[in-house]
């Protein structure tokens, strides 16, 4: 018996788009590794503990009906511009959210899908004069959650604190909601973004920078052991400059030095490292960095720190380079969180802001980026894309399967293949490419893998696995749509006379596939039935909606014809259409 395991990936490989721009970070970087499982929430610690994930939630306010797929589905590339599109929900399973450090009061709000487009430039420009953070999102971690500022929207007003995020005196989100942050350090505010404020630990982990997961506690934290590896890029601000986990060379600009933690420029006024002491003088004045950044004089008075204590507020903090040290050899990032350096990533340079933790893995002020943008903040959310795009990468119900591993001996052979969860699959095989044999129908995904085990016999077996039906889901909103009972899939999908059907089509690699932007002329199923909504939103695929007739409509294994100004591609039978 001889097994050709190359043969059976090129079955389940899709086609890759051409007409790409050379690979670059912020194009390659984003995190879709799970991209094909439901996102899921702790609802309590009780259900956590019981590792009682739940993939649809409510609270009365923020409703998740139907699951949604976490985090990024779509991502498009320009000359200029890298388009992001997002649930906005996290990778790892989120929550649970509290009010109270006894945890007897349940946080209000609840994560949402946001369906998200969102674009960062592909260049940053550096501007003279700096912008200041915004609410809201200002950039996005790679596994399409919101990154958000260092505030909490809450500041100073000379009489008390109001929400609106402006003022001279703005409360830290870490330090003041640290207590609403679920394992991950993760909450949402109360439209349902899900968001981080500071070190984004769960996606640490998932990426692999020097984070420990303990599985009984479902909790992370900083590993103690010692660190080897440069850490990876975690996400990306509005003004296109990637922003880093903690550890970087030691040497800003040489790749052949040690890797350590990054050290922020930022100290607490406390009397020590050369600051003032607000707790001896009271809140005067405000630090000579937001003095530059405010544009406004540095005697701006705020509440007295037997009120709310220090380190409340942003301003409670000094940078380094303002009391006669020197970035480099007294501290790593400058007063936006950030350095020229070299990164793996980046072998010849770039600006990059790092996350700033302790020596014990604890957030430290400013935690992700400082108060301004390091670059000009051109990015920002999208309602369409209106130019020309190289599509990079399609989840959701485009997501087709791709082998993950291939074990034969003993006469058995196993496959275990990337899946869609919500996804059934079915299993053919064949030794001559002539007549294919059904080995197995309705294969769930197990999250999003799916398995097969045969027995074997003969010279030879070739394997092909299609997704036959997708149950409904909280769509992204972009190219996939919603998936349900009207949502098929080709070759192997099926549907039933009298209904009309949505068939995502994998083309055959031969002939040569016209570029991207060539849209097919016309998609028939069953040589009579014409196909209509016809989109093409990857080079192998093609997207077309079918009415199949209650009466008259022939039954069983149907070619799908597409032709295109050149190419004619004939998938023999692709579709069953049921009585």
């Amino acid at each position: 018996m001889k097994i050709t395991a190359i043969r059976i990936l090129s079955l389940l490989v899709v086609a890759t788009p051409s007409g790409k721009l050379p690979a670059q970070p912020i194009v390659d970087s984003w995190f879709t590794a799970n991209s094909g499982r439901y996102a899921r929430i702790y609802t309590t610690d009780a259900n956590k503990a019981a590792g009682n994930a739940v993939t649809t939630w409510s609270n009365g306010s923020q409703t998740q009906g139907t699951p949604a797929y976490s985090g990024v589905q779509e991502i498009y590339s320009s000359t200029n511009w890298v388009y992001l599109r997002t649930t906005g929900l996290g990778s790892h399973v989120m929550g649970p959210w509290y009010l109270n450090a006894t945890r007897t009061q349940i946080f209000p709000n609840y994560p949402v899908n946001k369906r998200v487009l969102y674009r960062i430039p592909r260049t940053p420009t550096l501007p003279t004069n700096k912008t200041l953070t915004g609410l809201g999102a200002i950039g996005y971690f790679v596994d399409g959650i919101s990154m958000f500022d260092s505030r909490d929207g809450f500041a100073w007003t000379g009489s008390g604190e109001s929400g609106g995020g402006t003022g001279y005196w703005n409360r830290d989100a870490y330090v003041n909601e640290g207590v609403t942050l679920d394992p991950g350090l993760a909450h949402q505010e109360q439209s349902g973004t899900h968001h981080y404020h500071a070190n984004p630990i769960a996606l640490r982990y998932l990426l692999g920078d020097h984070v420990d997961y303990n599985p009984t506690t479902k909790s992370y934290s900083e590993s103690t052991n010692p660190v080897t590896a440069h850490s990876p890029i975690l996400g990306w601000v509005r003004d296109g400059h990637p922003v880093y986990g903690p550890y970087g060379y030691a040497e800003a600009t040489n790749a052949a030095s040690s890797v350590r933690r990054m050290i922020s420029g930022y100290v607490l006024r406390n009397g020590q490292n050369g600051t003032d002491s607000p707790a001896n003088t009271g809140r005067s004045t405000i630090p000579a960095w937001a003095v530059r950044l405010y544009n406004v004089s540095a005697n701006q008075a705020g509440p007295a720190t037997n009120t709310y204590p220090l380190g409340r507020y942003m301003e409670d903090n000094a940078y380094l380079g303002d009391l006669g040290y020197t970035q480099g050899t007294d501290f790593d990032l400058d007063e936006y969180n950030g350095r020229w350096c070299v990164t793996p990533d980046f072998p010849e340079g770039v600006y990059a802001y790092f996350v700033s933790v302790s020596s014990n893995g604890v957030p430290t002020f400013p935690y992700n980026i400082g108060r301004a943008f390091h670059g000009s903040p051109t990015g920002s959310a999208q309602t369409s894309i209106n130019e020309s795009v190289t599509t990079n990468f399609l989840g959701e119900s485009n997501l087709a399967p791709k082998l993950k591993t291939l074990a034969a001996g003993s006469s058995v052979v196993t496959l275990t293949w990337s899946a869609l969860e919500g996804g059934t699959y079915r299993v053919e095989s064949t030794t001559d490419f002539s007549t294919w044999t059904t080995n197995a129908t309705n294969i769930a995904a197990a999250l999003n893998t799916g398995t097969y085990s045969n027995s074997v016999s003969g010279d030879a077996s070739f394997y092909r696995v299609a997704r036959t039906v997708l149950a409904s889901y909280d769509s992204a909103g972009g190219t996939s749509g919603g998936g349900g009972g009207n949502t098929s899939f080709a070759p192997g999908g099926s549907a039933s006379a009298g209904t009309s059907v949505t068939v995502t089509i994998t083309l055959p690699t031969t002939p040569m596939q016209p570029p991207v932007d060539v849209q097919p002329a016309s998609v028939t199923l069953a040589g009579t039935i014409p196909g209509t909504s016809l989109s093409r939103p990857a080079q192998g695929t093609v997207i077309a909606t079918f009415a199949i007739p209650a009466s008259g409509a022939p039954t069983g294994l149907q070619n799908i014809v597409v032709i295109f100004p050149g190419p004619t591609y004939t998938l023999p039978g692709a579709f069953t259409i049921n009585p």
